[in-house]
């Protein structure tokens, strides 16, 4: 999953949000140089990508989506599931969306000196194009897809996420429900 995903796998714990999101940003398994609940924060992100990687649907999926987007087809389902999530908010958290996104927006530290430039520089866009919020549309996914494309280092289809996942729509959907009713119970979600 991508930064939604992440977020609401933080389960309500807005401690927690900021140091999951920075998981991205960590290389190595050596973390003793961070905060207790940065390392917290790094452990679940890790163990929520882990979990998405594994899952056998997620995985069916991914093997559907590869021929439309080689390479790239793991990155499109993050979006596509984050998609997903911001749509269908409602049906997975008793607080509204925008709500959701005051509280954590609220929440960030930009004054730690334990987080990189590069995490500083996505939390400030994130914030400032509330990327989060236009997640649930489609033109938010297809710009989401775009801005990705063109920072990944080689040659890529990304670009072409919306209409992958058009044509893909209801098989998505399927599997992102079986995902998420998986990983509420791994992760013990209580919203």
């Amino acid at each position: 999953m991508n930064f939604l995903g992440h977020l609401y796998f933080s389960n309500n714990e807005i401690s927690l949000m900021q140091p999951n999101l920075f998981g991205d940003f960590v290389k190595g398994k050596d973390l003793s140089r961070y905060p207790d609940k940065i390392q917290e924060g790094i452990v679940l992100h890790r163990k929520i990508d882990h979990y998405i990687d594994h899952h056998p649907a997620v995985i069916e999926l991914l093997h559907k989506l590869y021929t439309d987007l080689p390479k790239v087809s793991g990155i499109a389902v993050d979006l596509y599931f984050d998609h997903l999530l911001a749509k269908h908010w409602k049906e997975y958290h008793t607080v509204d969306y925008g709500v959701f996104l005051n509280q954590f927006y609220d929440s960030l530290d930009f004054l730690s000196l334990d987080y990189s430039e590069e995490f500083y520089f996505v939390l400030h866009r994130l914030q400032e194009k509330n990327w989060l919020y236009h997640y649930q549309f489609l033109d938010g996914l297809s710009k989401a897809s775009m801005g990705l494309s063109r920072r990944i280092s080689f040659p890529n289809k990304l670009g072409d996420c919306v209409n992958v996942f058009l044509k893909n729509e209801k098989f998505i959907e399927e599997t992102f429900r079986i995902y998420m009713k998986d990983a509420i119970a791994y992760f013990n979600i209580e919203n």
